[in-house]
């Protein structure tokens, strides 16, 4: 699944076609995604101008003078900009067609994503419970060590916790936790302030190398021009799990915690 720097680096992508841009209409060739895309939908955006390409946690947002269209790649979605004369593909659902003729085309081979309507001074149920963003100043170590108390989870599962912080997912919390030296199934309350601040840091400087680079490669991932993520020639310990650790060379070790599979090096991570 596509996860925030992979987010991140699409709304970079597509963000300087769009912005100021007419929208001439909207194409939807698949409305059953994860949820129906609403007729209204279609209705409502011709004529409007994009205002602004902005995005929370792993949603993007298409602002315009009334509401913001919510746009989720789900696990296999992708957003590219093309030609109006390029014929969609099989798995091409939706196209927001531009006065001058671009299209801002979604394609989605499993169909989990989704697109959905935020009114202007409204906040989609999606967003309503989110916690902070990891890369602005609302998300540090006091945060995240508050939050921690009393909480008998693993510390992997308690990190991606989108309540806790948005868009650190498997990957990247996997890295993070390793660039901090914490064992990924021990107990989110029992990680003290200062690993808490080791990690707020790991976090920060993880994503913002994943998004430099566009993102990780995926099996179905590309960015806004279709080309895949290179983060993942920098992996140290996600898909791992066998291979030396690149710090000491003791063998990665694998587990499942909190149904997802975590890789680690026993001995620097504790």
């Amino acid at each position: 699944m596509p996860e925030l720097p992979e987010v991140e680096t699409t709304r970079r992508g597509i963000a300087p076609h769009l912005l100021g841009r007419e929208i001439a209409g909207l194409v939807v060739r698949q409305p059953n995604l994860r949820w129906p895309i609403a007729h209204e939908l279609a209705a409502q955006l011709p004529g409007r101008v994009i205002e602004r390409v902005s995005r929370r946690a792993k949603y993007l947002l298409l602002g315009i003078a009334d509401g913001d269209v919510l746009v989720h790649l789900g696990m296999s979605g992708s957003l590219r900009v093309v030609d109006a004369a390029a014929a969609p593909g099989a798995h091409d659902h939706v196209d927001l067609t531009m006065r001058g003729g671009s299209v801002l085309r979604f394609h989605d081979p499993r169909r989990f994503g989704s697109w959905l309507w935020q009114a202007r001074g409204t906040l989609h149920p999606l967003l309503a419970h989110l916690g902070p963003e990891p890369l602005d100043g609302t998300f540090d170590d006091d945060h995240l060590w508050r939050a921690s108390r009393g909480r008998s989870a693993s510390v992997k599962s308690f990190l991606m916790d989108q309540r806790i912080v948005v868009g650190v997912g498997n990957i990247y919390a996997a890295e993070a936790l390793f660039q901090a030296g914490i064992h990924p199934a021990r107990a989110a309350g029992r990680v003290s302030r200062e690993r808490y601040r080791a990690l707020t840091a790991a976090v920060r400087a993880v994503l913002a190398s994943a998004i430099e680079r566009g993102g990780t490669t995926l099996r179905d991932y590309v960015n806004a021009v279709g080309e895949p993520g290179y983060f993942e020639l920098e992996l140290s310990a996600y898909g791992r799990a066998g291979e030396p650790c690149k710090r000491c060379i003791t063998p990665l070790r694998h587990a499942v915690i909190g149904q997802r599979a975590s890789v680690y090096c026993p001995r620097c991570q504790r």
